[in-house]
């Protein structure tokens, strides 16, 4: 089962998203929320990087629940959430 402990998150501004990480067991994974994602749950957010991770840190609940629908164990190194996961 995969869980959040790691309260860290960084903006990524190529991808116009935030990154954060999972882990399962000795398995880490890193995820992204775009920014489309973000506005659809907080949609006053501003679309910068302390807005987005304004969002985030409001949201996490929300958003680490649907990471972990979206996590398959050992499928690949990093999941992509969007709008639609949401």
């Amino acid at each position: 089962m995969i869980e959040f402990p790691n309260h860290s998150r960084s903006y990524d501004q190529t991808r116009r998203a935030v990154r954060f990480w999972g882990h399962d067991s000795a398995l880490e994974a890193s995820f992204f929320i775009d920014e489309g994602a973000l506005r659809r749950i907080q949609p006053d957010a501003r679309p910068d990087e302390s807005g987005l991770l304004s969002a985030f840190d409001c949201n996490r609940d929300v958003i680490c629940a649907a990471a972990a629908k979206v996590y398959v164990r050992g499928s690949r190194g990093s999941y992509n959430l969007a709008a639609t996961d949401f």
